[in-house]
């Protein structure tokens, strides 16, 4: 009973700048997501895309957020400066949605695709690193969390829109992505007029070169270590995908396999806040165990279900092993690198994700194919095992907050 006040109270404490950051995520990827859960099924009925250039456009434009990020977190660090290069990649995210009602070719989708996809990766590590110099010290868990929360209530509830529109359209494609207009340019007003950049501490080191040795050396031990972690976890965690796959595999009509993704999110949106202020409060990397105890648990439900309610229950706890290492990971990040080389710091440990996800995908897939879904969800609980371990060896309090 008396855990409701605090909640309130830090509730309460977390400054307007992160609230507002929240919600520009949660408009821009409801917008994103209404356009996105149509658009392959646009490419193909519609504009008379194959299969293999859907697979493209996608590959592409993902490709092109990861390496982005990277060179983005260094521009930020370089100029001193986040909310311009926030405020740029919102800018190009949104510009790019009236694209998509008025393209008439394959080509005008994949330009908007990897111009969004651009916008995407120039705003993200510029955007954690803001973040961080925002939100206190000692409410860096929950202000991270609360942001994932909210991203996430974006990524169901963009689909949903557009399921609902879609229905009451008659299947109008361009009614929705007009729709989703709305919510991309709301995001970008709320960022430019609501979200405000702390001014830059006095004596703050300034940085010429990123990417040189000597700056990549002050990142420090506890953020590589941090970023091995999670390279390791993510190589555990694959694609979403499989578990789209797991549905289909015991019996899940096809109608109701796209609930297996909002099921997902819901678990992962609802648990994502609290499990960043639990951080606050203990050793972050005793919460980051958690969360890798719960992906152990997913794919071990996974692996020896054969029913539609085991796979449900497997797929809660995978939205529960989102909910308490994302936003966590994020947070340690912050923790650990320097404060004039964090969005440096968030664009090399994002792109190093981005591999090993890709990585993951790719060995999940060929093992699916070779020995079917028991043994690759056995082979992630054996990896997640690895990477728990590692996170208890390393006796390094990563976890503590910089002063």
């Amino acid at each position: 009973m008396g855990e409701t006040p605090q909640i309130r109270s830090r509730f309460s404490q977390i400054p307007g700048g992160i609230w507002a950051l929240g919600f520009v995520s949660l408009l821009m990827d409801t917008s994103s997501e209404m356009i996105h859960a149509l658009l392959p099924v646009y490419l193909v009925t519609a504009l008379g895309a194959s299969v293999l250039a859907v697979g493209l456009i996608e590959g592409i434009a993902e490709a092109t957020a990861s390496i982005t990020k990277v060179f983005s977190g260094a521009l930020s660090d370089w100029l001193g400066k986040r909310k311009f290069l926030v405020v740029l990649g919102y800018g190009l995210a949104a510009v790019t949605k009236p694209v998509f009602p008025l393209a008439q070719t394959v080509g005008w989708v994949v330009a908007a695709r990897f111009v969004d996809r651009v916008g995407k990766g120039i705003r993200g590590a510029p955007r954690d690193a803001l973040m961080a110099d925002i939100a206190p010290a000692h409410l860096r868990g929950a202000s991270f969390g609360l942001r994932q929360s909210l991203d996430t209530v974006g990524a169901f509830l963009g689909p949903a829109i557009a399921i609902g529109l879609m229905a009451l359209s008659s299947n109008d494609f361009h009614l929705t992505f007009w729709a989703a207009v709305v919510p991309a340019f709301l995001a970008l007003g709320l960022l430019v007029f609501w979200v405000r950049e702390p001014p830059r501490p006095e004596g703050l080191r300034r940085v010429r070169m990123p990417f040189s040795r000597a700056e990549l050396a002050r990142l420090g031990p506890p953020f590589w270590t941090i970023a091995a972690i999670a390279a390791a976890a993510t190589l555990a965690r694959f694609s979403e995908a499989f578990l789209v796959l797991k549905a289909q595999a015991v019996g899940v009509p096809i109608l109701w396999i796209p609930l297996v993704l909002v099921l997902m999110n819901i678990v992962y949106a609802l648990s994502a806040y609290p499990a960043g202020a639990l951080s606050d409060r203990i050793d972050r990397r005793g919460v980051l165990a958690i969360g890798l105890v719960l992906l152990i648990a997913a794919d071990v439900v996974l692996a020896t279900t054969a029913s539609w309610a085991g796979t449900a229950a497997g797929i809660a706890l995978w939205g529960l092993h989102m909910g308490f290492t994302q936003g966590v990971f994020a947070t340690l990040v912050a923790d650990a690198a320097p404060p004039e080389l964090r969005a440096t710091a968030f664009g090399i440990f994002n792109l190093l994700s981005g591999i090993a996800l890709l990585a993951a995908s790719v060995l999940a897939g060929a093992l699916w194919d070779m020995a079917g879904p028991a043994a690759t969800f056995g082979a992630g609980a054996g990896l997640t095992a690895l990477a728990l371990g590692a996170l208890v060896w390393v006796r390094r309090p990563a976890a503590k907050a910089r002063p």
